[in-house]
């Protein structure tokens, strides 16, 4: 599960989210979301997230934050 968590520790940190064990699974949820890949897809989750993050990081971000206060 969530093979590309490694590569966003920035991420979590700018949208003020601390990664834990209880709640890894959530955050997965609501990236495939964000990014509109089927849940458990995680390749092509990565690949969305990369290319959203290279349009506009802050946006993303934004999105992420806005998702978990929900």
């Amino acid at each position: 599960m969530a093979c590309y968590f490694r590569h966003l520790g920035m991420v979590f940190s700018e949208a003020g989210i601390e990664v834990t064990k209880e709640n890894r699974q959530q955050l997965d949820q609501i990236i495939h979301d964000i990014v509109k890949v089927e849940y458990k897809n995680c390749p092509a989750t990565w690949k969305e997230v990369k290319k959203q993050l290279a349009e506009d990081e802050a946006g993303f971000v934004l999105k992420l934050k806005n998702a978990w206060k929900k």
